[in-house]
């Protein structure tokens, strides 16, 4: 579900404080941001910049200071924390740095295992696995636990296991960081192209340009603060 604005996100004077001893860090200041449904938005910014931190409050695993966040038309700091954590689970992907896969599971119970919380029967479960296992590239690799996969392939399951209950969003954490810059282009042409296929709207943090070339709108933020945001393609 989409709010009447046609917005995935909308972020409103949003503000986060970490406290380092006496010390009072801005991690983000008065930031507003709408992303559309259906977009491809990169993050962009130096380490310290704000980036992961607007990431993780806009998927509810972060509290901000002050301001306002509405995700898919769920206002997230009228919610409680079950409520939360059942939008993460039916209407967010998430895509780690780390890939976060479970090291006992094969790339298919991987996939599966987002949707076997979510109640999914036993056999349509390995259905879906099987078949976005195939349309990202991994064939034949089904049963392959991750120490059996190269990092492009275990980002590509991290990939699928995020996008294969079909959720509104899909936030990406700098999803590249640990592929060379070949595996790197694959994966991003590959997001695009589910973005393209699908309409999810992705949110993707990245200090790399590599990774910017890819958006289709890029927000640029420099300590705490947008500093540009620019419509690459329509």
């Amino acid at each position: 579900m989409i709010n009447e604005k046609n917005n995935a996100v909308e972020c409103r004077h949003l503000c986060k404080v970490f406290s380092q001893g006496e010390l009072a860090v801005h991690a983000l200041s008065d930031v507003d941001i709408d992303v559309s449904a259906g977009e491809f938005l990169c993050l962009s910014g130096s380490s310290g910049s704000g980036k992961t931190t607007l990431l993780n409050m806009i998927g509810g695993l972060d509290v901000a200071t002050s301001g306002e966040i509405t995700v898919t038309g769920k206002r997230l700091d009228k919610m409680s924390m079950s409520e939360l954590a059942d939008l993460r689970l039916h209407h967010i992907g998430f895509v780690f740095q780390a890939y976060n896969l479970i090291p006992v599971l094969s790339a298919r119970e991987n996939v599966e295992f987002v949707m076997q919380l979510q109640g999914v029967e036993a056999g349509q479960r390995r259905h879906l696995a099987m078949e976005i296992l195939e349309q990202v590239g991994l064939t034949g690799l089904e049963d392959r636990r991750p120490s059996e996969l190269s990092g492009g392939q275990q980002q590509r399951v991290a990939v699928a296991r995020a996008i294969v209950s079909k959720p509104a969003l899909i936030l990406a954490d700098e999803p590249t960081a640990n592929l060379d810059s070949t595996n790197s282009d694959k994966l991003m042409t590959l997001m695009r192209e589910l973005n393209a296929s699908m309409g999810t709207t992705f949110v993707i943090s990245t200090h790399d340009e590599g990774v910017m070339k890819f958006a289709k709108r890029l927000v640029r933020l420099h300590d705490g603060r947008i500093v540009e945001d620019e419509m690459i393609e329509a």
